[in-house]
This record gives structure tokens, sequence and C-alpha cells, in this order.
């Protein structure tokens, strides 16, 4: 890196310094109300454990920004992971968190009842990827579409009528695919019990996607990390970077009905469930 004669000394203050701003942001009291939580996942490869699970929590607050909440690493993921996460934040000061946008993670609807009693939205992309694994190459652009227009039903009703159809459809040549919708259904439609302009930005896990990116490519520089305290400290940097960068962007979410939302979720409502 064009560095020559750093002393063990430097290396070991320069990191110091790191992890004492990075644990700061990451440790940060969380004020207001945070109706959006979005969870994603990334794997990192470590020298003992074999890999780590690094959980990055962003936010939408009231007034539509995102800032990131924190992180988790930890070698697996299960409910109990899940629980002591959500319950960290929850003690940092996470409140008003109405909906939370995952994929479908192992014990986290579970936790995420007890600790924050919110809605779980499982991130409709990763959904459609699996879904789509269930079906041969040949159908696979016409069964894409099929379920694509279920999903753009402007109604409740409308789309539970769509989708019981495409689930008939599907049955006799494709049951894995049929069965992964049934099971599926509640989930990947929980965000259209909430206001119709969030609709684009809160159905999926994008938001983290370009960030997950980032971790991955920063990290597979590294290649295998020695701990997990290496592993807080890169990752926590670069979620500090881009909430900076966040910080003065253009508004994520319209921040019209947001405050009503954390106030009473039901009067946000857009939805004729009829």
């Amino acid at each position: 890196m064009g560095m020559t004669g750093v002393s063990k000394s430097q290396v070991s203050r320069l990191c110091g310094e790191i992890d004492e701003g990075g644990d700061a942001f990451l440790s940060r009291p969380l004020e207001g109300k945070w109706p959006y939580l979005w969870l994603d996942t990334t794997y990192i490869k470590a020298r003992r454990s074999g890999r780590f699970v690094s959980v990055a929590a962003v936010a939408v607050n009231l007034d539509g920004r995102r800032e990131v909440l924190g992180i988790a690493v930890q070698p697996s993921e299960t409910e109990v992971f899940w629980d002591e996460f959500l319950r960290s934040l929850a003690d940092r000061g996470l409140r008003g968190t109405c909906l939370i946008i995952a994929d479908d993670p192992r014990g986290l609807k579970a936790a995420a009842a007890k600790v924050r009693g919110a809605t779980v939205q499982r991130c409709r992309v990763h959904f459609m990827r699996n879904a789509l694994a269930c079906v041969g190459r040949k159908v696979l652009p016409d069964h894409h579409r099929r379920a694509q227009n279920a999903f753009e039903q402007d109604t409740l009703a409308a789309f539970r009528e769509h989708w019981g159809k495409l689930v008939d459809a599907f049955e006799p040549r494709h049951p894995k695919l049929a069965d992964l919708m049934r099971r599926a259904e509640e989930d990947v439609l929980a965000h259209k019990s909430f206001p119709r302009e969030h609709w684009p930005k809160i159905h999926s896990t994008n938001p983290l996607e370009r960030l997950n990116k980032e971790i991955k490519r920063r990290t597979n520089v590294v290649g295998i990390f020695p701990n997990r305290r290496a592993v807080i400290r890169l990752v926590g940097a670069l979620m500090l970077e881009q909430n900076d960068e966040w910080a003065v962007s253009r508004r994520y979410v319209p921040v019209e009905k947001l405050t009503a939302l954390c106030n009473d979720p039901d009067a946000a409502t857009m939805i004729d469930a009829k």
C-alpha cells in the first residue's frame, strides 16, 4: 500500500482509533421513531470458525432518511442470535418499528414478534429467486412474468385472488413452487398493509444490496479474517462512511404518513382489504 517503516505500536494505535470511532457510532443512542427496519446478512470468511455472519440494520427515521443503526457479527444465524440483536437495538432506544424487511432467515420472525411486536416482510427479490429455482429454464420467463403481475395488483384482495389462481395453476406441474407460494403468501404481502407510496421501498432489502456488495468487495480483499473484532473494525468503518453519505442525500421514503404510521399503524393503511 506504499507504506514503509510502520511499527507495530503505530498499527496498534491506528486500530485503536478506528475501533473507538466505530464503537461510538455503532453503540450510539437511537432517538426518535423508526417505522421501517431493514436487516440483511453477509457471510465473511474466518480463520477459526470458517465464517462469520455479518448482519447490518438500516432504518428510516421520521424525516424519511436512512440511517445505519448497527451491526452484529456472529458464527451463525439462530433465533437466539436475532433475539439478542433486536434486544440490543431496543436497549439503545429503537422504537416505533412497524415493519421489518428481511430475507427469510431462520428465527427472525419469532424474535421480531417477541422483541419488537413488528410485522416481518419477506424480501420479494430473494423470494423470487427461491421460487424460480423450483422450475426449469424453459418456463422461467413466463412464470416470472406471472408472479410479477400478482405483485403489481393494486389491492390486497386482488393480490390474494391472483396469487391463489397462480398456486392452483402451478400445482399440477410444479408442486414445489405451489407449496412455496402458499407458505410464503402472508410474508411477501405484508408491505401491502402500509402506505401505497412506500411500497416500492419496503417490499425488499434493496436498500442494503449496494452496501452489502461493498462489504463483500472490501472483505474479499482481506480474504480470511483472524477474529470477530477485525470484522467489526472493517464493516463498522464502512457503515459509518455510508451513514455520512445518506445524511446528505435525498429522502428515501416520502415523509407524509410516517408520523401517523408510528402513532397508529392502522391509520396509515392504504389498502382496501375487502
